[in-house]
């Protein structure tokens, strides 16, 4: 499986946030939304064909027992199985981050779940083929049932206006069996003040809606840098 990198930092985002782990990012993903602060696993995809016994030796550097396996979108390698089941029997407790676009029967303590809304997609006129490659594939409602009903879950959305709270509603409407307290609305943004302003109205709409704010402390500790 093509890996950008491996490192050792903290969860800055979901349920496990301050948690220390390390971070396994598969490079390559089937969306190519906008907003992407990974675009060296997206856009431009970096990284080195490992086998996953190098990976597992790679995580074993470090001494977390938590591990994040990222992209990109993971799910795009069937290695993901054998990776995770070698995490497993060495007693990591592993969280796979995904857009729930593909499915694999893998091996996972939170599956952290990131549905990508139409605004998510890149400008028609600059990439058309990947604007319609986009929207055509960004949602897979079966995908997400599944992933939803195998697993402990958390469902991530990247919030950039108000009108994507609008989605978020319609999204939810559509998932009876997703639970409101594991959806978490995240602030859109690269740096800092990007944040905080749509902080300011995003945190008070999420208390008034039962839905948890979730907030991107790995920008606010690091900035947009690779390895954190």
């Amino acid at each position: 499986m093509r890996i950008a990198e491996v490192y050792a930092s903290v969860q800055g985002e979901g349920g496990l946030t301050g948690t220390s782990s390390v971070f396994v990012r598969t490079s390559g993903c089937n969306l190519r939304c906008w907003f992407c602060d990974t675009p060296f696993a997206s856009w431009q995809p970096q990284g080195d064909d490992l086998d996953v016994g190098e990976v597992l030796r790679r995580v074993a550097e470090w001494e977390s027992r938590h591990v994040v396996v990222t992209g990109g979108e993971p799910m795009l390698f069937a290695e993901l199985i054998p990776l995770c089941a070698g995490l497993r029997d060495r007693g990591y407790h592993i969280t796979i981050e995904t857009a729930g676009t593909l499915y694999l029967p893998v091996d996972c303590d939170l599956m952290s779940i990131s549905p990508k809304f139409a605004s998510s997609a890149p400008p028609l006129d600059d990439n058309p083929t990947w604007y319609r490659r986009h929207q055509r594939t960004r949602h897979a409602p079966d995908v997400i049932r599944r992933l939803v009903d195998e697993y402990t879950y958390q469902i991530k959305f990247v919030i950039d206006t108000p009108a994507d709270c609008e989605e978020v509603e319609h999204f939810l409407a559509g998932f009876p069996e997703i639970v409101r307290k594991e959806v978490l609305l995240m602030p859109q943004g690269q740096v800092a003040e990007q944040l905080d302003r749509v902080a300011d109205w995003l945190q008070p709409y999420c208390e008034s809606q039962e839905l948890q704010y979730c907030p991107r402390k790995q920008i606010e500790w690091f900035g947009l840098v690779r390895g954190t």
